[in-house]
């Protein structure tokens, strides 16, 4: 364990770089040969290309422990100090269909991520998926996660869920009940080539009750937006898209194809555009991309360097510069845009149902038929 004092608190919106590695790639619902991919190569090409913030959850099992492990080895620590990187991580989700966002078990799975990345302090831990709760246990959990930034072990708060308006009614309750605003919101797949409610309905909602910084995940839809479809992992088929929109999404699939493109490739140079190109008063935004291979991170960097206008020069010269967009580019793009919103059809901005029906707020789990 570091012993290192905790980094202060600061300008979070120039902490989390533009584009971040999500972790739920070395998870086992996304991918069964979680364990035995190699992680030190993905994390040394995703440094190296400026994408230095990590997204995680123990829910994510095992993300925490081999993210953890790589990040200690020599390979990485001989070259890139804890300093150099900004670590995102969760509580309160602990299985499909379990949740405990009991303080005492906010305060374990706290405890127990610090241990896992042998490091002294987090820089966000979330509330994970707060659909699934209710208000009360929302504002415990996040009470609690406020006395460990007052104990040093954690920079900063968010919560992260898919409904907007859960997203909003509890950070607006965070800032009424506990006196003190959600640092940062996580949404997903909800800034999309699919779904853009994020912009036009999270984005001015979220400023309203104080949030600083939103990130969005899932620029595919979860894997959606490709030409393979869904991931199937342990869980089976568990992807929420109903069978008309998988079917609409191939169909786009296979136009963007007709056109000598990838619907991966192009979903992700939308996102990035959308993910830059927000009105200057609003919450600041970085996006969450889920690269499992050396490959994958090098399609990242590129869908993001694509949309780059190069005559504009950054502090870095990689991707921790924020992408100033490249007109010309989105312009070129716009007729493959256009032409998959139109085959989504009836599918455009459709928002899938979280938690499912039938779940219990309340006990936090499926409720008695």
């Amino acid at each position: 364990m570091s012993n290192k004092p905790l980094r202060p608190r600061g300008d979070l919106a120039s902490e989390i770089t533009p584009i971040v590695m999500g972790g739920a790639a070395w998870s086992h619902q996304l991918n069964p040969d979680a364990d035995t991919r190699p992680i030190i190569p993905v994390i040394l090409k995703a440094f190296e290309k400026g994408i230095r913030t990590i997204d995680t959850s123990p829910y994510y099992e095992p993300s925490e422990k081999i993210l953890g492990a790589a990040l200690a080895d020599p390979a990485i620590s001989s070259k890139y100090s804890r300093e150099d990187y900004f670590l995102m991580t969760k509580v309160g989700r602990v299985a499909a269909e379990e949740f405990n966002y009991s303080p005492e078990w906010v305060k374990e799975s706290v405890e127990r991520s610090l241990r896992r990345f042998q490091t002294g302090y987090l820089d966000v831990v979330f509330c994970h998926d707060v659909e699934f709760v209710s208000d009360a246990s929302c504002l415990a959990a996040l009470s609690t996660l406020w006395q460990f930034v007052d104990e040093g072990k954690i920079r900063y708060v968010g919560i992260s869920g898919y409904p907007i308006e859960k997203l909003v009614r509890v950070a607006r309750l965070c800032r009424e009940k506990l006196g003190r605003s959600v640092d940062v919101v996580q949404n997903w797949g909800q800034l999309t080539l699919q779904n853009t409610k994020l912009r036009t309905q999270g984005l001015e909602a979220l400023k309203e009750v104080g949030v600083k910084v939103v990130c969005s995940s899932s620029p595919l839809n979860i894997g959606l937006l490709r030409k393979q479809g869904v991931p199937i992992g342990n869980l089976g088929d568990w992807h929420p898209a109903p069978p008309g929109l998988r079917l609409a999404a191939a169909n786009a699939a296979t136009y963007v194809s007709s056109r000598g493109d990838s619907l991966a490739s192009l979903a992700l140079r939308f996102a990035v555009r959308e993910t830059a190109s927000k009105s200057p008063d609003l919450p600041s935004m970085a996006l969450i991309m889920g690269p499992g291979s050396v490959a994958e991170v090098e399609s990242c960097a590129a869908a993001a360097n694509s949309v780059k206008d190069h005559s504009v020069q950054g502090k870095y010269g990689d991707l921790r510069d924020g992408v100033v967009v490249d007109e010309e580019g989105r312009k070129r793009d716009q007729g493959l845009v256009d032409g998959v919103r139109e085959i989504l059809g009836e599918w455009i901005d459709y928002s899938f149902v979280s938690p499912p029906e039938g779940w219990d707020v309340e006990a936090g789990r499926m409720g008695s038929v």
